[in-house]
């Protein structure tokens, strides 16, 4: 099967992400958004009409303050529908667009249950185990939220 990489806006990503994430949910800031595309059962020859959106990925700053140097993007948000290598197709078009853009370092985070394999694919590297905690603290207080386990980074130079 073969699949393209099409432009995002946000509230389309979002959209996706709403309606076919299993735990996170959708971005409030961005850099881009790519999505990936299938051909329908209806598909014409190059013709993006009729196309269907398999997946999308969010790219924006770093959650993290210490990583947020200006030279590092954080993929923020994959999901796809489960077309086979749509996850490691849209980890490399969103290095390649914070390439050119700049950026030295690209970031993601998978939870510590995860394999991790279209990372590995697209060139990504485990670097570091990440606690799950909560975010309320005295100085900034907000609102729980549901934990869902550790974290592992991972990391790959542009």
């Amino acid at each position: 099967m073969s699949l393209r990489i099409t432009p995002m806006d946000r509230d389309g990503a979002n959209a996706y992400v709403r309606q076919h994430h299993r735990h996170s949910k959708s971005v409030v800031g961005y850099k881009f958004a790519v999505a990936v595309a299938k051909p329908s059962p209806f598909n014409q020859p190059n013709n993006f009409q009729f196309w269907e959106t398999c997946g999308v990925a969010i790219a924006g700053r770093p959650v993290a303050r210490a990583l947020d140097d200006g030279m590092t993007l954080e993929i923020l948000r994959v999901c796809t529908d489960g077309a086979r290598n749509a996850c490691s197709k849209l980890y490399a078009a969103c290095c390649r667009a914070a390439r050119a853009l700049g950026y030295r370092r690209a970031i993601t985070y998978t939870l510590a249950s995860e394999i991790g394999t279209s990372l590995r694919a697209a060139g990504f590297r485990p670097v570091a185990e990440v606690a799950d905690r909560q975010w309320d603290c005295p100085s900034r207080p907000r609102q729980e939220r549901d934990l869902v386990g550790g974290k592992v980074r991972w990391e790959r130079a542009l």
